[in-house]
């Protein structure tokens, strides 16, 4: 996606914080117009180097008065004014506009929070057909306000509590607003993001994902040599499917995957893979018991972050060592290696700007993007690194990845580690799991609440309880269960199942699982959760 077409077109955000951030982004690309999101503390260079059209500054938790505030760089309005590119605030960043244009801002004498009406003051402009006096319901996030405004502009709309709620200067193309359109808590605020990237911007709506893939089999083509060779690891999920099935498309049978049964798998997924590569996706596949290898290094380990580090350098070692046994077969050295990485990979392996936290502090380092060693001698290609979940879906379809293998629900790269608390190798947790987790999901595709639900697994606690089992007192294992709904996993809400549902997979799971007598259910959004437990 690096084409001068898309670029043209592209609308830019730029990250100060905000937890509703990517949802910009993704607003956007339903618009069918690219969007990327990079931080708000980014060098001049690298936002001239990408050539937005239009750049959005996003919200964020920081008050413009704190000395530590991250801020867009030096250059930045001089750069907009001079290129003709339109900028939209939002929230924090509106406030960003206000001050660094010689407006002020200061802390509000009554706080906004949550949804408040605003009201129209100007016609036209920000807000297209609506006029003076017409109202809407939004979702405001501030603790300071604007008191005065810069040389030039019109407050467009107040909130109930006579706080500026949106600004605009129409001849230096810099627009404000002091509630999150974004999201659904804003009903109007799509039409709002709509009017201002179409009419206002003149933006046209021209992203395609034929285009994508065209545009990415181009730079696979250009990145990758005429005889180079490309290993593909394939977890066996979405991701890493559709990522082979598009580099297969651009380089032939110059790609080797290979499949890696690390003991952490689900119930029989490694038989269950493999025929489905082998019988509807045509991809040649080797498969790699390397189970012992992965076990014995994370025996006694508990730290969910540790466990993460050591599968990723395991996986690169297994590739490297699938890399040499190649290079005695070809007689070249296999250069690249494909892996599935997400655009919310990227983003949640990244800290906030002005957080003043380095990767080490991150939410969670994904194997993919955070675990990779530094020594790695193949060189990544990821294809899919800058699109959500469900665009990738869209992309396997024009691949024609067969649809039920599209519909899987994710699963973590570390696999069932992160899904036992604590140390994996201790007893017969994974096999209890696996268990358990097989129970869940057939209960879920019985009911047909599959594809009503984002993702689904079990959880092994590292603890037990109490029971009676057969007139007996027991001490055994307690196993969570966790199913969410969401559009990209960047946010989520835990599934309502029926009580009966729960209940009749609560007695199968004690009856049929031996050292189980305690079932839970996970009912925690994301956030304040993650969707995985580690």
């Amino acid at each position: 996606m690096e084409s001068e077409t898309l670029k043209s077109n592209l609308v830019l955000i730029l990250d100060f914080g905000s937890q509703y951030t990517h949802l910009i982004t993704r607003r956007i690309r339903k618009l069918s117009i690219f969007s990327l999101c990079i931080s708000g503390t980014s060098p001049l260079k690298s936002i001239t180097e990408l050539n937005p059209r239009v750049i959005i500054l996003s919200g964020g938790p920081h008050s413009v008065h704190s000395t530590d505030a991250p801020c867009f760089p030096d250059g930045f309005i001089e750069y907009v004014e001079k290129n003709g590119i339109f900028v939209l605030g939002i929230c924090y960043g509106l406030q960003l506009i206000v001050q660094k244009l010689g407006g002020e801002v200061k802390v509000g004498e009554k706080q906004e929070y949550g949804r408040m009406e605003i009201v129209v003051e100007s016609d036209g402009g920000l807000f297209g057909t609506k006029r003076v006096g017409d109202k809407q319901s939004v979702w405001m996030s501030h603790g300071d306000e604007v008191v005065n405004l810069p040389s030039g502009f019109l407050v467009v709309a107040r909130s109930q509590q006579s706080a500026v709620a949106a600004i605009e200067n129409s001849l230096r193309k810099f627009y404000g607003l002091q509630y999150h359109p974004e999201v659904t808590h804003s009903p109007e605020g799509m039409e709002t993001l709509r009017h201002f990237l179409f009419n206002i911007c003149g933006i046209t709506a021209d992203w395609k994902m034929e285009d994508v893939m065209e545009e990415e089999i181009k730079v696979i083509k250009t990145v990758v040599g005429a005889k180079d060779h490309v290993i593909c690891a394939l977890s066996g999920g979405v991701d890493s499917t559709v990522a082979a099935t598009l580099v297969h498309k651009a380089i032939g049978d110059r790609l080797h995957c290979i499949f890696v049964d690390n003991g952490l798998l689900r119930f029989k997924e490694r038989e269950r893979v493999m025929e489905t590569f082998e019988s509807d996706l045509h991809l040649p596949v080797t498969c790699v018991d390397a189970t012992e290898q992965f076990l014995s290094k994370l025996k006694g380990v508990v730290d969910p972050e540790t466990k993460r580090k050591i599968i990723g350098k395991e996986f690169i070692c297994i590739f490297d060592e699938f890399a040499q046994e190649l290079e005695l077969k070809l007689e070249t050295k296999p250069v690249f290696l494909v892996q599935g990485t997400l655009y919310p990979d990227v983003i949640e392996s990244c800290p906030p700007p002005g957080s003043g936290r380095s990767h080490s502090h991150t939410i969670k380092s994904h194997h993919n993007v955070g675990g990779l060693p530094k020594d790695m001698k193949l060189k990544l290609i990821e294809p899919l690194k800058l699109l959500f979940k469900d665009e990738v879906r869209e992309l396997g379809k024009i691949l024609n990845v067969p649809e039920a293998f599209l519909k899987r629900h994710p699963f973590p790269g570390p696999g069932l580690a992160v899904r036992v608390l604590g140390d994996v190798t201790q007893g017969n947790a994974l096999d209890i799991l696996r268990q358990v987790d097989e129970i869940f999901i057939q209960s879920i595709k019985e009911a047909g609440l599959y594809d009503s639900i984002w993702q689904a697994f079990a959880v092994f606690l590292p603890i037990r309880s109490v029971g009676v089992q057969g007139d007996q007192r027991t001490h055994s294992h307690v196993v969570a269960l966790r199913a969410v709904t969401s559009q990209d996993g960047m946010t989520a809400d835990w599934y309502n199942f029926e009580h009966k549902f729960l209940d009749d997979v609560a007695r199968k799971i004690c009856n049929s699982v031996r050292g189980v007598n305690r079932v839970v259910q996970d009912i925690t959004s994301k956030p304040p959760s993650t969707i995985e437990w580690e």
